[in-house]
């Protein structure tokens, strides 16, 4: 038994060609495909994107939104859900690579566990070649263990989620933050009780990059503290939770490269 699902996806005009049709591939070659793939074109792209897009066309079930401006990925993701026609979203990064398993195991999950309303997975972050493993990212798995999770950082890696539609919708869409509006979405909905679960296996490739760290900086930071204020006001953070993430992402954002670094491995 497995359950229906439409795949969401955003893409814009800096996104490499390449990166693009690796990922769109990856969704060819699953085992079991999804019934819908929605795509988003958050404003004009390049005539490279739309071809990689064209070629695509007859080789899955494509439906295009395309949004007339860049609004960034909230806005894009939001507007992609209404054209959603399944109980069930995938969400799917443009330069990501879906492992071929990853549906079908992610369907067989949710059809025997009813109660669950966000499924996340293992992935594993890759340079930009996709050749070499740079760090794998382990999330808890039982509700519980997410819920005290999330006091810290994301417990569900976005690119790999698979989440009920009307549940996202029920707590007005995925917030309008600059950054991190996953994260923010995920709080919101534990603190309304929505269940959370996640996969042992790694089913997504995520292509990192690079210097990921060292872009980092301060004016990250600043959007970290938006979130922050954002989960004390929902209700997610205590005080005390508050004032230690605010301090140790402070002290991280602004720690030279190296160090940063370092940390993000021992995180992982």
């Amino acid at each position: 038994m497995s359950v229906a699902f439409s795949v969401l996806m955003s893409v814009y005009a800096r996104e490499k060609p390449a990166f693009l049709e690796a990922s769109l591939q990856s969704l060819v070659d699953q085992t079991e495909p999804a019934e819908q793939v929605v795509l988003v074109k958050d404003g004009p792209l390049t005539p490279e994107l739309e071809a990689v897009i064209d070629s695509f066309m007859d080789r899955m079930p494509l439906v295009l939104c395309a949004l007339p401006a860049n609004h960034g990925l909230a806005v894009a993701l939001n507007e992609g859900l209404k054209y959603c026609c399944h109980d069930w979203v995938a969400r799917m990064d443009s330069d990501d690579v879906a492992l071929p398993e990853r549906f079908a195991a992610q369907s067989i999950f949710l059809a025997k566990h009813p109660d669950v309303d966000v499924l996340g997975a293992c992935i594993e972050e890759r340079d930009s070649s996709m050749s070499q493993v740079l760090a794998r990212r382990d999330v808890p798995c039982a509700h519980d263990d997410i819920r005290r999770f999330a006091t810290r950082r994301s417990p569900i890696s976005h690119p790999v989620v698979v989440f009920r539609k009307a549940a996202v919708l029920a707590v007005g869409g995925y917030p309008l933050f600059q950054r991190a509006q996953d994260y923010a979405l995920w709080s919101l909905m534990l603190v309304r009780g929505y269940r959370f679960a996640n996969q042992t296996e790694c089913l997504l490739w995520m292509r990192t990059g690079e210097g990921l760290m060292a872009r980092r900086g301060y004016q990250y930071f600043l959007n970290e503290l938006r979130l922050l204020r954002f989960q004390r006001e929902i209700g997610l953070l205590g005080w005390s939770d508050f004032m230690l993430n605010v301090t140790a992402r402070f002290i991280l954002r602004i720690a030279p490269s190296r160090l940063k670094q370092l940390i993000y491995d021992v995180a992982r």
